[in-house]
């Protein structure tokens, strides 16, 4: 039985660490709020209570113990939380040195501008907006860090549960840049790549976790909004500033086929 760690039992997080369980796996996961250990006990993931700043980690060692740790903490979004994000990802690395065999760092296609190309793992990145500059960062930390055995799993748009993409542009009218394609991927894809990346022993890469699908943006929240019966959004007939985000390391190495179309 191979143990994983997942720091970070959110929204992607908390998922990930069920399906996990249901796999036979045994499971160790934190959470930052003490009423939300007995949720993840119930669920049989071992809870761990771990709280930290971008220089101090408050947590139990025993959770840096296991076959591979997934990093499942997004940057926050007011800008001093922001800032810190590096620096939290090299504490969380050293409390995980000598302890954790393998290191999967949750990151996002926000390190790719939007300039109007297909991009994929062996593309440069030029972040174009605060949250991809420190995420790329991190990514570069990781590197340093693990230069020899690095995994990251760049996700695009999360929708699933509790996060409808109906809503998002309901009854908006004139909303910009209408012909662009989006990059999206469901939680069920997003939880299925990464059980494949453990299934596989397929460490050691940059891995674009997106949808093969690209409708453009018109389509989909217009189609979404239908879907839920929300008032339909109105968007501008125009296609600038995109990107197609796209893998060669999801078909070539995990042989993933995508469970929710997009």
């Amino acid at each position: 039985m191979k143990t994983i760690s997942i720091l970070g039992c959110g929204w992607f997080g908390f998922a990930f660490a069920k399906k996990l369980v249901e796999l036979g796996y045994e499971v160790k996961g934190s959470t930052t709020s003490p009423e939300k250990l007995d949720l993840l006990a119930e669920e049989k993931i071992s809870p761990f209570l771990i709280n930290f700043t971008a220089d101090h980690i408050i947590a139990d060692n025993e959770f840096f113990d296991a076959d591979a740790l997934f990093i499942c903490i997004p940057p926050k979004r007011n800008t001093a939380e922001l800032l810190d994000f590096p620096q939290k990802i090299k504490s969380i690395l050293g409390a995980a040195k000598d302890k954790s065999k393998q290191v999967v760092l949750i990151s996002s296609t926000s390190v790719y501008a939007d300039e109007n190309k297909t991009v994929n793992e062996n593309s440069e990145t030029h972040p174009d907006t605060d949250s991809g500059k420190v995420v790329l960062s991190a990514e570069n930390i990781l590197k340093s860090s693990l230069p020899d055995h690095f995994t990251i799993i760049r996700f695009a748009g999360l929708i699933g549960p509790d996060r409808n993409p109906g809503r998002f542009f309901a009854g908006k009218t004139d909303v910009p840049n209408g012909l662009a394609p989006v990059n999206l991927i469901h939680q069920t894809d997003a939880v299925g790549i990464a059980a494949a990346i453990l299934d596989k022993q397929a460490y050691g890469r940059i891995y674009n976790a997106c949808s093969p699908h690209h409708p453009t943006k018109k389509e989909f929240y217009t189609e979404a909004a239908k879907t839920s019966d929300l008032v339909e959004p109105l968007f501008v007939d125009e296609k600038k500033d995109w990107k197609v985000v796209e893998s060669v390391n999801v078909p070539e190495f995990l042989q993933y086929d995508f469970q929710t179309a997009i």
